[in-house]
Order: structure tokens, then sequence, then C-alpha cells
């Protein structure tokens, strides 16, 4: 085997693996790692403000939000309110307009009672002129003498009374 016949520079091989191992951890330790941490410290550090940024976002959105919710509570009850005295204004009015109402159906039944009234006085004043009239044309028919309508209006008079 070929890989075995090199066995006499075995040793010089891993003194230059060493060597270059050597060199290479140390240019990562003074160089490269310093920067590499240097890189984490600033990534942490943003992400931790970034964090705290977050944070107070969401504090002000918590804040804004408890605003918004109060401001629509307010409204909802200012709207309420305004609805409930629309309300009663309308109930006002309507009591208003049914005092109103009342008054002239009142006023307008009295005028009828009146004229009914007068209708049934004036309706028993004719029932009475008729009835004299009447009892004069049968007594001067039946009796061929005209009798006066004072004595007929009397005997009206004393047949209704007697009636009633």
């Amino acid at each position: 085997m070929p890989q075995l016949e090199q066995i006499h520079t075995f040793l010089s091989q891993i003194f230059w693996l060493v060597v270059t191992f050597g060199l290479l951890y140390v240019v990562l330790w003074k160089a490269a790692l310093p920067r590499m941490s240097t890189i984490l410290l600033e990534r942490q550090q943003r992400i931790d403000e970034d964090i705290r940024k977050a944070e107070t976002f969401k504090q002000e959105a918590d804040e804004a939000m408890s605003v918004y919710e109060k401001a629509v509570a307010d409204a909802r009850s200012e709207a309420q309110a305004v609805i409930r005295a629309a309300n009663d204004k309308l109930a006002a009015e309507a009591a208003t307009r049914q005092e109103a109402l009342s008054a002239k159906i009142k006023r307008d039944t009295a005028e009828a009672e009146e004229r009914i009234g007068k209708a049934r006085a004036e309706a028993v004043e004719t029932i009475h002129t008729v009835a004299v009239q009447a009892a004069q044309a049968a007594t001067s028919r039946l009796i061929g003498a005209d009798v006066p309508a004072d004595e007929a209006k009397a005997a009206v008079d004393a047949a209704l009374q007697g009636r009633g």
C-alpha cells in the first residue's frame, strides 16, 4: 500500500499539522472570534432594543385601545341619552297633542250636545205646535166648531202632563 510507504515522513507531517492548526487557532482567537462576538453582541443588543420598543408600542396600543373603548362607551351612552331625550320629547309632544285633541273632542261633544238639546227643544216645540194644530183640526172636524189656539194648547198641555 502506498500510504504506508511514507511512514518515515509521518512525524514531520504531524509537526506541520500542529503548527498549521495552532496558527489557525491563534488567528481565529485574535482576529475572527472578537469580531464575531462583537457582531453577536450587537445583534443581541439590537434584538433587546427591538423587544423593548415592541413592548413600548404594545403598551401604547393598549392605552390607545382603552381610550378608544372608553370613547366608544361614552359615545354609546351619549347616543342612548340623546335617544332617551328624543323619546321623552316625543312622548311629551304626543301627550300635548292628546290633551289638545281631548279638549277639542270635549268642546265638540259639548257643542253637539247643545245642538242636540236645541234640536230636541225645537222638535218638542214643533211637535207641541203640530199637536195643537192637530187638536184644532180634529175638534173642528168632529164637532164642526173652531177651537181657539189657546184652548187647544191648554188641552194639549194638560194631556201631556197627565201622560208624563
